[in-house]
């Protein structure tokens, strides 16, 4: 009985070493490089500056652009560089590597790597008398960004200035009422709508405005036909005001 019990473990033994040895070999061959034709090498290579064409073709969906990318990119490696910050290398099949870096959303401006020293810039600025919109063109020349965006923006300038309490005179500055004009207030009123329907609006774009370029508010025209456009806009009759008139006081 002893001497059937080790020949059969010996054969059991001889079995695995032997799938032990397949597996090795298959493992092997897969890990290998299929080698490509002549012929196959010389399609790659022409298709290689054709790709930014097909890639904008109505025929190239998302689905289809996942495919590609996968087949060419092997790994993704993100790495957080600065709290701003994120540096993407990209590894692609065959071996080559690019590396680049974009800036991201961040909650506050204060933990952007330059936080500290635009606040005290725009400080010096608004203390100056210099007006928020002026103030965030200034800065963002000089290379600063908001917390989202990556410029400064001008709610962000005011945003800083109210926290440190460096206000200035609205009703000097920004009269009630502007002839010919409705500020955000008034436009809001005469809709019998709350401000903020009016403000969501702008931020996304459904209603295209630019800023009056002499003291950074939103003026609408006001004429019969500017309030009949946004009572349309009220009650759902269109989707968008894309040409409004800008104001040229």
């Amino acid at each position: 009985m002893a001497a059937e019990l080790e020949h059969r473990w010996e054969l059991a033994l001889r079995e695995l070493r032997q799938a032990e040895d397949a597996l090795a070999r298959h493992r092997t061959a897969r890990a290998k490089p299929e080698a490509l034709s002549a012929e196959d090498r010389a399609r790659f290579l022409a298709l290689g500056p054709r790709l930014p064409a097909l890639w904008r073709q109505p025929s190239m969906t998302r689905e289809r652009k996942k495919a590609l990318l996968r087949s060419l990119i092997d790994k993704v490696v993100l790495r957080r560089v600065a709290a701003e910050r994120i540096g993407i290398r990209i590894v692609w099949r065959g071996g080559e590597i690019s590396a680049l870096e974009i800036e991201v959303a961040v909650s506050t401006h204060r933990v952007l790597a330059r936080g500290a020293e635009m606040e005290a810039r725009l400080l010096a600025l608004a203390r100056q008398g210099v007006d928020d919109a002026t103030i965030a063109a200034q800065l963002t020349r000089e290379g600063y960004r908001s917390a989202r965006r990556g410029q400064v923006s001008a709610d962000t300038v005011r945003h800083v200035r109210h926290q440190h309490r460096v206000l200035r005179d609205w009703r000097r500055a920004h009269p009630r009422h502007v002839p010919g004009r409705l500020t955000m207030a008034e436009l809001a009123r005469r809709l019998k709508v709350p401000r903020d329907w009016l403000e969501r609006r702008v931020r996304d774009g459904t209603i295209a405005i630019a800023r009056d370029a002499a003291d950074g508010r939103f003026l609408f025209p006001d004429t019969d036909a500017t309030l009949a456009r946004f009572e349309a806009l009220k009650a759902g009759l269109v989707d968008h005001l894309d040409d409004l008139p800008s104001p040229d006081r």
